[in-house]
């Protein structure tokens, strides 16, 4: 992996040392401060029936978001049609 140097002034260096965690490097504290995370550390984190479970319910919002689009869709349709032949 390539790397970059970088500098920091005193105060900036000596609060980043303060919030890296025991054995972590300055690029990981870096890297969970700036709250980013690599796909590496994503893999694993739900089980495959936890990732199912997520798939489903976001799935279902996914069709409930529709269906109230829709639904809405057909109320300002109505409501401007009912203007209209006033």
């Amino acid at each position: 992996m390539a790397t970059k140097t970088i500098s920091l002034d005193e105060e900036a260096y000596e609060r980043l040392k303060a919030r890296k965690k025991e054995g972590e490097s300055f690029s990981e504290t870096i890297k969970r401060l700036a709250g980013e995370r690599s796909w590496n550390e994503i893999i694993g984190i739900l089980s495959e029936d936890e990732a199912a479970d997520l798939e489903g319910t976001i799935e279902e919002g996914r069709t409930k978001s529709r269906e109230r689009s829709d639904r809405l869709t057909a109320e300002l349709d109505e409501a401007v049609d009912d203007e209209t032949s006033e």
